[in-house]
């Protein structure tokens, strides 16, 4: 298996991925932390996040032999793309189809996961290597697209980001979604209960997803 297999592999076993976005490195770090403590160990460390490559570093010092796999988010660049890898990201993320980033990733076999809204982007990523692409933005683009988009191209792998909660990760995993990414869930009760509440909303969604698994 090559290191973009395994990878794809840990991922996809993993299923959730926690969008994390902080005011400071700092805070992406302990948001991080959290949810990997609620059981969610995907961490996609967004590139909104100031020094945003600071968190990823020192997430994939502390947890080198565990089971967290900490990538980067919200990249919009090859050159942030390779920032991002070299801080020790394991998959790299946008919120569109950038093809000189799918060829950094290559290069490194990191896998890409672009955001796509119509089969001509999906196409168009899968053609220079693409794997997975991210559903995005999922909550316009609903669970059915998944299924839809599955039709005519069986073969390509699809995560939502975006509008995926504890009501709705059912439809998403019924219309084949090959995982799913949860944002400001996971986050909105941080500011009145702090980090505890993160780490308890992580852990639900685990648990929604074992019940369904």
């Amino acid at each position: 298996m090559t290191k973009k297999q395994m990878i794809l592999s840990n991922l996809k076993e993993n299923y959730l991925f926690a969008v994390i976005r902080g005011n400071s490195a700092v805070e992406a770090t302990e948001i991080s932390e959290a949810v990997y403590k609620g059981g969610i160990k995907n961490i996609e460390v967004t590139f909104t996040t100031p020094q945003a490559d600071e968190s990823i570093k020192e997430l994939s010092r502390k947890y080198v032999d565990t089971d967290m796999v900490v990538g980067a988010g919200t990249v919009m660049d090859d050159v942030t793309a390779r920032i991002a890898i070299i801080a020790g990201a394991e998959f790299i993320v946008s919120p569109n189809f950038i093809p000189e980033i799918s060829k950094v990733c290559n290069t490194y076999a990191v896998p890409y996961l672009p955001g796509c809204a119509t089969v001509t982007e999906i196409t168009s990523a899968m053609a220079t290597g693409v794997e997975v692409v991210k559903v995005f933005p999922g909550g316009i683009l609903g669970p059915s697209f998944i299924k839809n988009v599955h039709g005519p191209i069986p073969h390509v792998e699809m995560m939502p980001s975006g509008g995926v909660s504890l009501e709705n990760m059912h439809e998403w995993v019924d219309n084949g979604a090959w995982a799913v990414g949860i944002g400001s869930a996971l986050t909105k009760k941080l500011t009145e209960n702090g980090l505890n509440s993160v780490t308890e909303i992580s852990k639900q969604f685990v648990d929604k997803y074992k019940e369904l698994h």
